[in-house]
């Protein structure tokens, strides 16, 4: 493709702190830059820990082990995001209750998360869809009424706020991704926020296959080897020297979209609440075809055949095959999240881009309006 999706950003001190890994022979999951990764982290994310970890994935299913989650109990996800969200939750012995969302927010709708509970209710997982934060107050409502915990998917929403908080500090535990194609990134990583000094500990124990941190080679529980290299965070620590620098771009990429298509009929831009300042990840729209002339998939070819990569909003998990009979529902109807994932597309964001690459982007979608 002419103009790719994503790109990492790496033009600055990421060579020089791998170098630095490497000559010190500090490869593996301990050495200073995971120390530094981490604790820099925490203080940005306004809690007292941050553990960094091999991958968003793994992040998920940590943070629903410290949080107690397993066989019989229901946690409660919006169908309209990646399938680790649930596919955590089965790894766990849990089952996944899929609801609707809000149309404002792209994230779970609190109304429907009130009547999805049910005595089983273990949790929440509140996915800041496409970097906007999730309405964590009333969320955290809901699930304080019911003894149960609400925890962060954070993954495509670095640096995101919600009423002027971190996102990452705003539930029990929060995960983030650090894949490729994520504003900060190692090539594949995570991590897990949580100001409980209980639930990090657990998850520092069950991150290093369950050994005691007291007597070496004494296994407690069954762990897993869930640990991050020094290498990757070093690249992860040359990231966060620039973040500023590098979400302030995409935040000019995402203005200057929103310049060039606005006013093209049947195309819909992401919400934003007045509460919510959302991460620049990547610049989505909704295509109606009925006023475009167009479906999102059509468009798609269009922007492919002229070298430009997009791709489509997540398929709903709960049309996914491990997932039809999963809700205690049975199979619902989500008719927001169906009709959202049938007309959503992601276009290319990332530093690399020059504001040519956007006009060009914006000027192929605008005349292939019919």
């Amino acid at each position: 493709m002419r103009i790719p999706l994503a790109a990492p950003d790496l033009s600055g001190n990421e060579l020089r702190y791998v170098a630095e890994a490497v000559q010190s022979s500090w490869i593996s999951s301990t050495g200073p830059f995971v120390s530094r990764f981490e604790s820099t982290f925490a203080e940005l994310c306004g809690v007292r820990s941050a553990l960094s970890v091999s991958s968003g994935t793994a992040a998920l299913h940590l943070a629903l082990l410290a949080l107690g989650a397993g066989p019989g109990d229901e946690v409660i996800v919006p169908s309209l995001t990646y399938v680790a969200t649930a596919n955590a939750v089965r790894y766990v012995g849990a089952k996944p209750v899929f609801v609707d969302i809000d149309l404002s927010t792209w994230c779970l709708d609190p109304e429907g998360v009130e009547t999805a509970f049910t005595p089983r209710t273990k949790g929440i997982i509140a996915v800041h869809l496409y970097g906007h934060p999730a309405d964590m107050d009333a969320l955290a409502a809901l699930a304080d009424q019911r003894g149960a915990w609400v925890l962060e998917d954070a993954a495509e929403a670095h640096f995101a706020t919600y009423k002027g908080r971190p996102v990452g500090s705003l539930g029990a535990m929060a995960t983030f991704s650090f894949y490729g194609n994520k504003p900060l990134t190692c090539g594949e990583g995570g991590a897990v926020t949580t100001s409980a000094v209980r639930l990090a500990e657990r998850a520092r124990l069950l991150r290093g296959q369950g050994m005691d941190p007291e007597r070496r080679y004494y296994f407690s529980i069954v762990g897993y080897n869930y640990r991050l290299t020094n290498v990757a965070c070093a690249l992860l620590c040359a990231q966060l020297e620039r973040r500023d620098t590098l979400l302030a771009r995409r935040r000019e990429i995402f203005n200057l979209y929103q310049e060039l298509l606005d006013g093209i009929p049947g195309v819909e831009f992401q919400p934003i609440a007045p509460w919510a300042e959302p991460t620049p990840w990547l610049f989505s729209v909704v295509i109606d075809p009925r006023r475009y002339g167009r479906s999102r998939d059509e468009l798609a070819r269009v922007l492919a055949d002229a070298g430009i990569e997009t791709r489509p909003f997540f398929v709903p998990l709960h049309t996914l095959p491990p997932y039809l009979h999963s809700s205690s529902q049975g199979h619902p109807r989500l008719p927001r999240t169906e009709m959202l994932a049938s007309r959503g597309m992601n276009l290319p964001t990332h530093t690399s881009l020059d504001d040519r690459d956007v006009a060009f982007v914006a000027d192929v979608i605008r005349r292939s309006h019919r």
